[in-house]
């Protein structure tokens, strides 16, 4: 998505209030709305992690554990989800599942998140803009990882699924 694409804007107890580009929603922090898509392996026990690239115009070179991005204006939030997932990771024809959605507010960010996971062993296709690497991770080893404030994890990606570990989901 371009800096001139429309985007829909939000206000702060998620009702959505009208449109404006995605220059302005970053310029301006304004409350927009994102899809993010946990990757689990089949048999659950796995996330797919992923280093994005260091031309990222958020967190570039940080890690992440969600597949997502900006709502664009007039898209739902599966219809998202879909859209990151397959732009991002490749992954296409795969059920999403919604799990819940939270507000994020690390400023100058604020948006309200839609949480969806997926059961796939891949194949995986990196979008070479956004994703430099990726691969699989244990649970345990994620889980590890989110504690560790040294760890270069994006910071909404951590606090999303630390939600998903404090409430037994992940």
């Amino acid at each position: 998505m371009s800096s001139d694409e429309l985007v829909a804007v939000y206000d702060e107890h998620g009702h959505e209030v009208g449109s404006a580009t995605r220059g302005r929603v970053r310029a301006e922090g304004l409350w927009h709305a994102c899809s993010s898509v946990l990757v689990r392996s089949t048999d659950g026990r796995r996330v797919y992690v992923h280093r994005r690239t260091d031309t990222k115009d958020v967190y570039p070179g940080m890690y992440d554990c969600w597949a997502g991005g900006v709502m664009g204006a007039g898209e739902n939030p599966a219809e998202c989800a879909e859209r990151e997932l397959a732009e991002e990771l490749g992954v296409r024809g795969v059920p999403i599942r919604p799990l819940h959605s939270v507000r994020i507010e690390l400023p100058p960010v604020r948006y309200h998140a839609n949480l969806f996971d997926v059961r796939t062993d891949g194949p995986f296709t990196h979008q070479p803009e956004e994703v430099a690497s990726g691969g699989w991770m244990s649970l345990e080893e994620l889980r590890a990882k989110v504690a560790d404030p040294t760890w270069p994890m994006v910071p909404d990606g951590r606090e999303l699924v630390a939600g998903l570990f404090s409430r037994g989901l992940a």
